[in-house]
């Protein structure tokens, strides 16, 4: 994960500005100094690759009765800048202890600290349905966005859905319409780059992109790039250590407790989506840019080969496509049926075009543990699917 692999990985997979992550970190900001050169106003280049700054944080701290872990990222306009957040953050937690650090300061008040060095530095609530650090989590989070950023809460006009849930989940909740809904790929190695991402019509600054931001600019900002939210880790309920996964419906059957040992479960995106939601769920929010749900490419190949998305099997298949179309997400979105099915193994393309049409076979995710997807269904099977969520 330094800047020369991630850069390598960003053409690979079609992407053109990468979040730095972890600028906190003195270490790795210093690597950030040494590599990136400013191309403009908050925006960094090393080779043909863009990066932003950013940083995820962990803010644990006590309010209303409840232990709070929220995770945000924060987008700083500069190096300088970068280097005064470290300061006011450095206060609140050792920031040498890890690239995520955590801060025992309040939301609402970094917020507003973070303001007062400088106005073109925001804030956007990370993965905001997961259960132990998002916002709206079952185990640490609130009911609303007001109740955790308070007078602080203007200041917050994007949220990024997390690989639980997609935008269609988070249009249920009237209270969420004002907001940009962001899709990142919070990747923890460099091939896991654009599992989700945010197309935009052109290339944009950093004041800019807070502007398509804050006026949820339709025109400029055309759609986000989703995992199926079936197979995050987090989108039903369940038991990791006795392998039990339940529906909203099971959980609260269940009245929370483990069928098998009585333990308490893991409450899922699916379940916090429903609970505080005041919408169905085929309600489409008028005005919203759209969203694509996708499988990544390695995983398609995995399914189909039968070999897990590391080895070296599937990595030679993987980078042979590359090699051939140019990177990932052209793949997965842009080359014609005609197309993959002339240039890819047979199923392989299959596979493509069943994730980009939405026919697979999803076992839903639960309390840390990844869905389960096929990408090819049995014959007899491909009139009879249940609804995706």
């Amino acid at each position: 994960m330094d800047i020369e692999h991630l850069a390598v990985w960003a053409k690979k997979k079609g992407v053109d500005l990468l979040g730095t992550a972890d600028f906190t970190h003195p270490d790795w900001l210093r690597e950030l100094k040494e590599k990136l050169e400013e191309t403009e106003y908050g925006i960094y280049r090393h080779k043909d690759t863009l990066f932003v700054l950013t940083v995820e944080v962990s803010n644990i701290y006590f309010k209303t009765g409840k232990t709070r872990k929220i995770h945000n990222v924060i987008f700083a306009p500069s190096v300088r800048i970068a280097e005064e957040i470290n300061k006011l953050l450095s206060r609140y937690g050792s920031l040498y202890s890890d690239g995520r650090p955590i801060l025992s300061i309040e939301c609402d008040k970094m917020v507003k600290a973070l303001n007062k060095i400088d106005n073109d530095i925001f804030v956007v609530p990370a993965h905001v349905w997961t259960p132990h650090f998002g916002v709206f989590g079952a185990n640490s989070g609130f009911d609303s966005i007001e109740e955790c950023f308070e007078d602080m809460t203007p200041n917050i006009y994007a949220l990024e859905t997390g690989l639980s849930s997609d935008p269609a989940m988070n249009w249920r909740w009237s209270s969420l319409d004002r907001f940009s809904l962001i899709s990142n790929s919070d990747a923890h190695s460099p091939s896991r780059i654009g599992r989700e991402a945010n197309v935009f019509k052109e290339k944009f600054g950093y004041k800019e992109l807070i502007k398509i931001l804050k006026e949820k600019d339709k025109d400029k900002f055309l759609y986000t790039i989703e995992f199926y939210p079936q197979e995050g880790k987090y989108h039903w309920d369940g038991h990791r250590k006795c392998g039990a996964r339940l529906s909203p419906e099971e959980a609260e059957n269940l009245r929370y407790r483990c069928p098998k040992c009585g333990g308490k479960i893991t409450v899922g995106v699916m379940h916090r989506v429903a609970k505080l939601g005041d919408r169905k769920k085929d309600f489409v929010l008028e005005g919203a840019h759209s969203y694509k749900s996708l499988i990544p490419l390695a995983e398609i190949i995995a399914s189909v080969i039968g070999m897990g998305p590391e080895t070296q099997g599937v990595q030679r298949e993987y980078n042979n496509l590359i090699s051939r179309f140019g990177n990932e997400i052209k793949i997965l979105l842009e080359i014609s049926g005609d197309g993959l099915l002339k240039e890819c193994p047979e199923r392989i393309a299959e596979g493509i075009l069943n994730a980009r049409e939405g026919r697979v076979d999803i076992v839903p995710g639960y309390d840390g543990v990844y869905g389960k997807v096929s990408v090819h269904k049995e014959p007899e099977k491909k009139e009879k699917q249940p609804e995706l969520f």
